[in-house]
């Protein structure tokens, strides 16, 4: 399968760059798998196509303000750092630019001093580890104060609000880019849904800056996925289990949530607790053993998310769908509008 089966047109203007001010007012698009019918509601009306006995799985997931700009001890020169896997003992895989000025032994400082670091090794495909040092306790307590949430190439508005980039149930932080479906929920609609009977439960992956990079392989068979960390708390493993068992649904939020329950139930019966590493491709032709319903925005063209949904669809339907979208002037990419697919 190509690439190229997967692109589509899209006007720059439908790319949003800036969140909604009423989260759940976004444009939600429903799609029934089985007859093929598509309807267009408002995000707020979830409550309406989830039923009692069903269970919604979340990503709790906390994306780090992690984009930091600095200069180089020796000379002064500007760079900028995002850090992306936490390797403990204060170590970082980065992304360091420019890159030349990052080699072994290079040091920098960040806000005025109160963040420093030394590159300790620059890996094969170009990020760097780092060793930081800081003043306060702990380093996410200085990214906090200096850093910039990492948002996606597209997006070229300033973020006026932090938290607009989480999830109003973020809580593990480590994510270097938002789940982004997860973005139109609201406390009130969460509390709705559960009064209905839904069953909410969380899962944990931690969004790497792989979810940006593009296929760049011709035969998409060909395309290496990144690694993310994720975690399946035991409660979230059992929920899914007795949902499963009578007969309900499970709904992922998220392309992210998608990958997580694959990877464990693609190679098992059941829903276990566990803490890995993922770097499932999931693409048409493979066979979805968890999920039954998936929450999702609208993706870029060609990239490994769209690929994702139109394995659980239909790559032509989806396709057309998203014509509809462009046609109906949706909004599209991290602060877009949603589609449901039931």
């Amino acid at each position: 399968m190509k690439k190229s089966d997967f692109y589509y047109d899209l006007p720059k203007e439908l790319i949003a760059q800036t969140p909604l001010m009423q989260r759940d007012g976004s444009k939600m698009m429903v799609i029934n798998r089985k007859s093929g019918e598509i309807y267009h509601k408002h995000f707020y009306d979830i409550v309406d196509y989830l039923n009692s006995g069903d269970c919604l799985v979340l990503n709790n997931t906390r994306v780090l303000p992690a984009r930091i700009y600095g200069v180089k001890k020796d000379t002064g020169a500007n760079v900028e750092f995002l850090l992306l896997n936490n390797l403990g003992n204060d170590e970082w895989e980065t992304i360091a630019g420019p890159g030349k000025k990052a080699k072994e032994g290079t040091e920098f400082t960040f806000g005025d001093g109160i963040l420093r670091c030394k590159v300790l090794k620059v890996l094969t495909n170009g990020n760097r580890i780092a060793k930081f040092s800081y003043d306060g306790s702990n380093i996410y307590e200085v990214l906090d104060k200096i850093g910039e949430m990492p948002l996606p190439h597209y997006i070229t508005e300033e973020l006026q609000d932090k938290e607009r980039y989480q999830t109003v149930y973020s809580k593990e932080l480590g994510s270097a880019a938002a789940p982004t479906a997860g973005l139109h929920f609201t406390e009130d609609l969460l509390i709705k849904l559960t009064d209905k009977g839904v069953k909410v439960c969380y899962v944990t992956l931690h969004v790497g800056i792989g979810t940006f990079r593009p296929v760049k392989a011709d035969n998409i068979e060909d395309h290496e996925m990144h690694s993310e960390h994720y975690q399946i708390p035991k409660e979230t493993a059992e929920i899914i289990n007795e949902t499963k068992k009578k007969g309900g649904r499970v709904i992922a939020v998220g392309t992210t949530c998608c990958r997580t329950l694959e990877s464990v139930m693609s190679t098992q019966d059941e829903m276990k607790a566990f803490d890995d590493w993922t770097n499932i491709f999931i693409y048409p032709g493979y066979k979805f053993k968890c999920i039954d319903a998936l929450i999702t925005n609208f993706h870029l063209p060609e990239s490994t998310l769209i690929m994702l949904v139109s394995a659980f669809y239909n790559r032509e339907k989806v396709l057309e769908a998203y014509k509809t979208a462009v046609e109906n002037k949706y909004r599209f990419f991290s602060f877009g509008d949603a589609m449901f697919i039931e």
